[in-house]
């Protein structure tokens, strides 16, 4: 068994601290031991969900108006990207339920009625699935006219704390009496009849996120539920929105990871006397790849401004392209601590084995590089 000095906290980017990450540093060692036993036996973090809804996280971005923690977007950047430090596996499921509560925090600034929700989310912190993984411009699934709404069908995967949820937020196409396809945003309640789950999380890494799949089967959608209808296979505005607030959220998790791997290899290498030259070159080149990663965060956020961003295509250009860059830095940040580290941390029992594992996933968080490169050459062109 090996076993290490822990390595610190890095807490934040610019200097910036918050009362929600210091509950994380007071909580660390109960996060980290509910995430330790979660990637050994692939179960939800439950006991860390536990802890975030007693102290009100759930709430957190929702203003104080409405009963919340009025956290600002840029706080909750820095609350996931400090839990991903103790607890990768509740950082990015967090984050599925935060860039939810995001959205609705944007609409609300930008006049819309959504007191109802934001209201529910403070009162009760349900937790809010997003199915987006599988709905980006096609989607999946049928919606069958009935009286009253429609009849719902599919299965999606990937859907981040399902074995916890309380909402999924999904969507499914439709083709109208004109023959024309949409497809259509809506939410259900994972208690409604025809919603079961198919326990099928058994991945490389954040084994501890509870990302099954739901299976809807003829669940019943009224007409009211409907929040949203767009033409099926075309990008579409909301997803300037979307994008905006999720992807910072999603990627703040990562950077995380590879802040605590720098920091570990950092910490190996400070062990030594002397250490060789070769070791302090690659410190080095580990500190350039990180500061890209982090670099690019900030930009994120700057682009976001604290929910101060007008949704236009340039935002969800911009957003996908600082995607990919950081997935691409944070990967090889946690590949270049490997390298300082050496051969132990090939071992199961070295943190850095699960840092790698788990540091994969922000490659296939949508879009993947090449669609992204696709997409962001399509938008050029057409300036």
């Amino acid at each position: 068994m090996i076993t290490l000095k822990e390595s610190p906290i890095r807490q934040s980017v610019n200097g910036r601290s918050n009362h929600w990450v210091e509950l994380i540093t007071q909580m660390a060692d109960q996060f980290s031991a509910c995430e330790q036993e979660s990637d050994q036996s692939d179960a939800f973090v439950t006991a860390n969900y536990a802890l975030l809804k007693k102290h009100g996280f759930f709430a957190a971005l929702v203003p104080a108006e409405f009963g919340g923690g009025d956290a600002t977007f840029d706080e909750m950047s820095d609350i996931l990207r400090v839990l991903a430090q103790v607890s990768s596996s509740t950082a990015l499921a967090l984050s599925m339920h935060q860039h939810l509560v995001a959205a609705n925090v944007f609409k609300h600034k930008k006049g819309q009625d959504v007191r109802r929700f934001l209201q529910n989310v403070a009162d009760q912190q349900p937790v809010l699935i997003s199915t987006g993984a599988r709905d980006w411009l096609e989607s999946n699934g049928t919606m069958t006219l009935t009286e009253g709404g429609y009849l719902f069908s599919a299965v999606k995967q990937f859907a981040s704390q399902s074995a916890d949820g309380g909402i999924a937020v999904t969507s499914a196409p439709y083709e109208d009496e004109n023959g024309d396809w949409h497809v259509l945003h809506f939410a259900v309640p994972l208690v409604s009849e025809g919603v079961s789950l198919i326990e099928n999380w058994e991945a490389l890494g954040m084994r501890g996120t509870g990302s099954h799949a739901i299976k809807f089967e003829n669940v019943f959608v009224p007409d009211k539920a409907i929040a949203l209808s767009r033409p099926r296979g075309a990008y579409h505005g909301v997803w300037n929105v979307v994008l905006t607030v999720a992807m910072p959220l999603i990627m703040s998790v990562y950077v995380g990871i590879a802040q605590k791997a720098a920091q570990i290899a950092i910490d190996h290498v400070r062990q030594f006397a002397t250490p060789k030259p070769h070791q302090v070159t690659a410190v080095g080149a580990l500190n350039n790849e990180l500061s890209i990663a982090e670099m690019t965060l900030r930009d994120m956020l700057r682009i976001n401004n604290n929910f101060d961003f007008t949704p236009t295509d340039a935002c969800g250009h911009q957003i996908l392209t600082r995607k990919s860059i950081i997935a691409d830095s944070v990967i090889k940040v946690v590949n270049q601590a490997m390298d300082i580290v050496g051969g132990q941390a090939f071992y199961r029992s070295h943190p850095l084995e699960k840092h790698l594992r788990d540091v994969q996933g922000a490659r296939y968080h949508p879009i993947y590089e090449a669609d992204q490169h696709l997409f962001s050459g399509n938008y050029l062109l057409r300036q």
